[in-house]
């Protein structure tokens, strides 16, 4: 991302309505893993800190972070969220089925080969892990944040089950969610782009009334894409588990 856009991030990440409303999210599918606290979790693009902000809240205790931007590790530092290494997703600094929890939040839309990025995610699991995979959804929904993001693609859900399948996992669960806000940021985005509006970050499109009504309203939309299934979302999220074979 810009360095602008890790600063404008790093500032509203604690109680912006997105990043709330996702870890609510992440919350909610990894107390349903019964994991201990000492489970060993790997963090990719943590940027600046929104997943390792949760996993410490949630009491957990050896967990690490992954980013290739030396801004996002600083960021991190400063905010006391825990540790954080430089590398790169398509080549991970870390030995094979050596985590039990990834978690792959609006990340690998951000390289180039993302196969790539998905089996080294493949390597580092143990036979029982689980990677939890979210991804930005449906092309005509492309605008500013993808662009200040440096997004590759954004995806629909039959493309991410493929490409899951593809680099050896088996699919547990996978659904659209912020479903309730698809057509708001379709033109919201249309806006900006006819009108030539130029933004740092879709983030600065927040007041303190627009975050506590969206936050509210994205909660339930992330409690019900669950049991809905929608047919369209901004966002994808999956939970896989790689098919390794018992030893």
């Amino acid at each position: 991302m810009d360095v602008s856009t890790y600063q404008i991030e790093a500032e509203v990440e604690k109680n912006h309505w997105w990043f709330v409303g996702r870890r609510k999210l992440l919350k909610s599918l990894i107390n349903e893993l019964n994991i201990p606290v000492e489970t060993r979790i790997l963090d990719l693009g943590t940027s600046t800190g929104t997943n390792l902000r949760l996993l410490r809240d949630m009491g957990f205790v050896n967990y690490i972070g992954l980013d290739s931007s030396d801004e996002a590790i600083r960021w991190c530092k400063e905010k006391e969220l825990g540790n954080v290494q430089k590398g790169d997703i398509c080549s991970l600094p870390f030995k094979n089925n050596e985590f039990s929890l990834v978690l792959a939040t609006d990340v690998i839309e951000h390289v180039k080969d993302d196969l790539l990025a998905l089996s080294e995610i493949n390597r580092v699991l143990n036979k029982n892990g689980i990677v939890i995979i979210t991804v930005p959804a449906f092309q005509i929904l492309w605008g500013r944040q993808d662009e200040v993001a440096h997004h590759k693609r954004r995806y629909l859900i039959n493309d991410l089950k493929q490409k899951l399948i593809q680099t050896g996992f088996i699919n547990s669960e996978t659904f659209y969610f912020n479903y309730l806000m698809f057509l708001p940021i379709w033109l919201v985005r249309t806006f900006i782009r006819l009108l030539h509006v130029n933004l740092v970050s879709e983030n600065q499109l927040n007041t303190t009334l627009f975050n506590y009504m969206l936050t509210h309203v994205f909660l339930v939309d992330v409690w019900s894409a669950r049991k809905l299934k929608p047919p369209f979302g901004v966002s994808i999220c999956a939970v896989v588990r790689p098919d390794k074979p018992e030893k």
